[in-house]
């Protein structure tokens, strides 16, 4: 049970720093947010556990809270702020897979004891970088193009720009993580492990985000209320 406690205690966390860094910082907040969250993900992911019945890496939430870093952009700061988070990210993914790979290149002295662990991890981690990176700005840049098209939809449909944030919110998403997780299982698993555990990791990854992305619609309105107390004062 540890570990689904662990997992519903990092989603909370995660969500609540990131409406932190957007409450004191305004958008170089959720900047940060994201690049972190990037980086991080991209460590954690390399850990495979069981959850909820279910064989899964973590990292998922990580990646999570950058959709909703995009969303939160999207509704409150525009289209041009969302993607540029993406790319934010994107340098951030390459920036990372460059130097981790470089720490490997140097000669370790004789009374280095870490190089042996770094070399451990990181020297398994070019694939999932690169499928990590091409797949983040695929599905970031389908999520923040969604997005906006549904926005685009109910303001016509029902005259309100403001209204049915919950359907822009999780119809990008939830679509969205669909593409992420299939693309992110098969370039970076795909003869890694058997077809059994590739279906159970994108399962099971997928599961984790309908659950994430229906909890962070709560945080996007929190941050629209945020971004409107910002604007009136």
């Amino acid at each position: 049970m540890i570990n689904e406690l662990l997992l519903i205690g990092s989603v909370i966390f995660i969500f609540s720093m990131v409406l932190i860094a957007y409450k004191l910082f305004g958008k170089a907040g959720l900047y940060c947010a994201s690049a972190l969250a990037t980086v991080l993900a991209n460590i954690e992911v390399l850990i495979l556990i069981n959850a909820f019945g279910m064989e899964q890496t973590l990292g998922n939430i990580l990646f999570a809270s950058t959709f909703l870093v995009t969303d939160i952009l999207s509704e409150c700061e525009g289209k041009k702020a969302a993607n540029k988070a993406v790319f934010i990210g994107m340098f951030t993914s390459l920036f990372f897979l460059m130097l981790s790979q470089s720490w490997m290149l140097y000669k370790p002295s004789e009374n280095d004891w870490v190089m042996g662990s770094i070399k451990d991890v990181f020297s398994n981690t070019p694939r999932m970088l690169i499928a990590s990176f091409v797949v983040y700005a695929i599905s970031q840049i389908f999520d923040v193009w969604l997005y906006h098209k549904w926005w685009a939809f109910t303001e016509k449909k029902f005259a309100d720009k403001r209204k049915f944030l919950w359907l822009r919110n999780n119809g990008s998403t939830l679509l969205s993580q669909v593409l992420n997780t299939f693309l992110f299982t098969v370039f970076a698993f795909y003869g890694t492990y058997n077809a059994k555990t590739l279906l159970s990791i994108f399962a099971s990854s997928y599961v984790i985000y309908i659950f994430t992305s229906l909890l962070d619609t709560p945080a996007v309105y929190l941050a629209r209320k945020i971004s409107d107390k910002r604007k009136n004062s």
